[in-house]
């Protein structure tokens, strides 16, 4: 017998007993399904991560640095940083939260109020920000204290709406302030967006009447990524004596080491939920030895009649395992479309995106799904084949 009448006979005894074979199908329906969900809407997710990190900027490290005395840390952090040549630029990245009006808008009656950051002048190139319109914060803005602030996008058009901003006067935190630049939009999809800021210098803050930024917290961007672990160990190397010496507290951290835990915990979270849809395929292709056991014990006398006419156990062996194989391939071309379905939906709901699974994952699923029906055929197939065929024609 050739492949073409195996597969013939395969399909004729599948649609033979229709519900039957829905049924043994299930477990790899719902298994292939799972898993493709599992994967795609993982995978989504830390990209989605990722990006984030990536418009926070690159190759950036957190600081957070206190004098116990009221001393400037900060003045200290950034003077010593100048020195570095893997130091690009450092910022500090205090949050400020106070009043803004224009007119008679004011971010008490918003619903996404602005963040206000206290920076330096060089707290775009650290946050990975770029200038669309008028200019950025400079040096002598923070040396002169001068009352002035930079918008992002989205507070633009909150307050602006379509007019030009620049050179309008603001209050914030009960002060007057004048815009002089608006950053290009980079983060438009999210509530709580990147481009909802105000940026004001730090020496600036002595003009808020409400309002008070802990400056303790500041951003370091180093030149590249292989230059981040070695500024982190020159920064520690000076500035972690503090504590025993009873003079402030020092410790830094780079975003990449909160970007590969991520990596770790998504993959680990992928490994154990697709463990747990792998029982399900593992209860599929128990169904598929099953069904196959239960076939063989149908077909005992077609299998005696074959054997007497001279069949080869190669041949028996063939053909139920291309049936379990059409079984768990039909099976899974199920699960392959319901795991679309299913993980367009998913990613909607949770990171407010559709995403469908990639073409390595969809065709990875179908060819895992067939490879399920030959192993747990192969039991029963090789069953068949060592049927005699006396004692198979003597069944009833």
């Amino acid at each position: 017998m050739n492949l073409t009448q195996a597969f013939k006979m395969a399909v004729k005894s599948i649609l033979a007993k229709k519900m039957r074979s829905l049924l043994t199908m299930l477990g790899i329906i719902i298994g292939i399904a799972a898993v493709m969900i599992i994967i795609s809407v993982i995978g989504g997710v830390n990209k989605k991560q990722m990006e984030y990190y990536e418009s926070m900027g690159t190759n950036k490290i957190t600081v957070y640095a206190n004098l116990w005395n009221g001393g400037d840390a900060f003045d200290e952090v950034y003077n010593y940083c100048k020195g570095i040549d893997m130091v690009l630029g450092v910022t500090p990245n205090g949050y400020v939260g106070c009043t803004v009006k224009y007119g008679a808008k004011n971010s008490r009656s918003m619903e996404w109020s602005p963040q206000i950051y206290l920076g330096s002048d060089q707290y775009s190139m650290c946050n990975n920000f770029k200038i669309e319109k008028g200019r950025d914060l400079s040096y002598l803005d923070i040396q002169n204290y001068n009352a002035v602030c930079v918008l992002g996008a989205r507070a633009a058009k909150e307050f602006f709406d379509a007019a030009d901003p620049i050179n309008k006067e603001m209050t914030i935190g009960g002060a007057t302030f004048t815009v002089v630049g608006v950053y290009g939009e980079k983060d438009p999809s999210k509530q709580y967006s990147l481009d909802n800021i105000i940026v004001i210098p730090y020496t600036s803050q002595r003009y808020l009447s409400e309002g008070w930024a802990d400056m303790s917290e500041f951003t370091v961007k180093a030149k590249d990524s292989a230059s981040v672990n070695k500024v982190i160990t020159l920064l520690n190397g000076n500035f972690s004596g503090w504590e025993q010496t009873n003079r402030g507290s020092f410790w830094c951290y780079s975003d990449q080491q909160w970007q590969d835990q991520n990596n770790q915990q998504a993959m680990m979270m992928a490994l154990m939920l697709g463990a747990i849809a792998g029982i399900s395929l593992l209860v599929g292709g128990i169904g598929i030895m099953n069904i196959m056991l239960v076939t063989v014990t149908e077909r005992t006398r077609e299998i005696g009649i074959r054997r007497a006419i001279g069949a080869e156990r190669k041949s028996i062996i063939a053909q139920f395992l291309i049936e379990a194989a059409m079984i768990c391939g039909i099976g899974g071309i199920i699960g392959i479309a319901i795991g679309f379905l299913g993980t367009a939906i998913a990613s909607k709901l949770i990171v407010q995106m559709v995403l469908l699974p990639q073409a390595g994952v969809t065709v990875g699923a179908f060819l895992f799904s067939v490879a399920l029906g030959i192993l747990f055929g192969m039991f029963p197939a090789i069953k068949a084949s060592k049927l005699q065929p006396v004692v198979a024609l003597r069944a009833e």
